[in-house]
């Protein structure tokens, strides 16, 4: 189908679009985006692939990164929100790498993303914050 058939449709409205209900607060993913950067940068950096091979270790320093960002959406929005964070750590064999995420969700909901490459590792980190009722 053409992109231009599908311009102007859209799907019906959920429960939670519902015009009698009050306007939700967004996420603020700015913050979160800036966080999640230096996080990977003072956590992942230094990281060598065999360090990170060794179960506990890549174990460990994934649970790390995921605590702490998801620690970091309840201190920007405490309430409202479900959190999903997700790591992915790989070798860096100068294979190249890319995360794509795409979302259809409601305007209040939101997805940040963050990549760090290494020599000697590819880390990638998604955040999602998605809107209770």
């Amino acid at each position: 189908m053409a992109s231009s058939a599908l311009s102007g449709v859209r799907s019906p409205a959920s429960p939670r679009s519902g015009a009698t209900s009050p306007r939700p607060n967004k996420f603020d993913s700015d913050q979160l985006k800036t966080y999640i950067k230096k996080l990977l940068a003072s956590t992942v950096q230094n990281v060598t692939w065999p360090e990170f091979k060794e179960r506990e270790r890549g174990r460990a320093l994934m649970k790390e990164i995921g605590d702490r960002v998801k620690e970091r959406m309840l201190e920007i929005e405490p309430r409202g929100f479900k959190y999903i964070v997700l790591t992915q750590v790989n070798e860096n064999v100068g294979q190249g790498g890319r995360a794509d995420v795409a979302c259809h969700w409601e305007d209040s909901d939101t997805v940040v993303q963050e990549v760090l490459v290494t020599d000697s590792l590819i880390c990638i980190c998604i955040a999602f914050a998605v809107r209770t009722v």
